[in-house]
């Protein structure tokens, strides 16, 4: 079944700048600015690029996949923001 979540339907650019930006506060115990470099700030590591991949395939139901996976979709807020409405905004292929 392919049903997408209230919250999912109801995303906008703040609502779901706003999850990630409390996501990372509340793992990285942080408050970041929207257009910082988490990586390059020395914030996060590659590993914990896998945790962001996850958090937000989850919290959005999406799939991160392919050219999608490159780090630098994951350096800033504002970066995963534009990945994941780009993605709620693209048809998932039916694979019946």
């Amino acid at each position: 079944m392919n049903t997408k979540s209230e919250e999912t339907v109801q995303s906008t650019p703040e609502t779901v700048q706003q999850r990630i930006h409390e996501f990372l506060e509340e793992r990285i115990k942080t408050d970041v600015a929207v257009d910082k470099d988490l990586f390059a700030s020395g914030l996060v590591n590659s590993m914990f690029a896998m945790e962001l991949v996850v958090f937000l395939e989850q919290a959005y139901g999406i799939a991160i996949i392919g050219e999608d996976l490159k780090l630098d979709n994951f350096r800033t807020v504002e970066r995963m923001t534009s990945l994941v409405l780009r993605l709620l905004d693209t048809p998932v292929a039916d694979h019946a």
